[in-house]
């Protein structure tokens, strides 16, 4: 309201009681009182009049379907909803299979160059496996380095050197 603080309130009180008096002083903050309780109820009553008046042309209703259009969940799931009506019940498999009650590996039947791909890879695999079969019958094998001088440098020993021997710690 009044960004008012003590010291102007203690400036306001004395101001008014030079002028008013200190024996009127009493009635005058009374009258005070009862005018600014007066404009409170003025403002509390155009308030409810004002809401009964926006009632009576249905503006709570209004504000009651905009909040319902604009709910983000509701209108992600209303979205959701249009974009799924189309799909119905499907399924991936067909009534002859539905009536053996078998089901493919592959959730259906596979066409020709779908089922001839899965023989290559199938066969792939067969010999794949029997090569590391006779691998592993055969045993490891041998390790062999990856470079000659490696293996010489690897099997050299190392010498300490004579500088470090010689000196003498401090």
């Amino acid at each position: 309201m009044l960004d008012i603080g003590w010291s102007e309130l203690l400036v306001v009180g004395v101001v008014a009681l030079i002028v008013v008096g200190p024996k009127d002083l009493p009635i005058l903050f009374r009258r005070l009182g009862e005018f600014t309780g007066q404009a409170r109820k003025m403002a509390r009553e155009f308030t409810s009049a004002m809401e009964n008046a926006a009632d009576e042309a249905g503006v709570k209703d209004i504000q009651r379907d905009l909040r319902k259009m604009t709910n983000p969940r509701q209108t992600g799931m209303d979205a959701f909803k249009d974009a799924t009506k189309d799909l119905g019940d499907w399924s991936v498999l067909d009534d002859e299979t539905k009536r053996k009650g078998t089901v493919p590996a592959g959730g259906a039947e596979m066409t020709e160059d779908r089922a001839n791909a899965a023989a290559k890879i199938d066969a792939a695999a067969a010999r794949t496996a029997t090569a590391r079969q006779s691998a592993d019958a055969a045993g490891p094998a041998p390790h062999l380095p990856d470079s000659p001088t490696a293996s010489a440098d690897a099997a050299a020993p190392v010498a300490p050197s004579s500088s470090a021997m010689d000196e003498k710690p401090t």
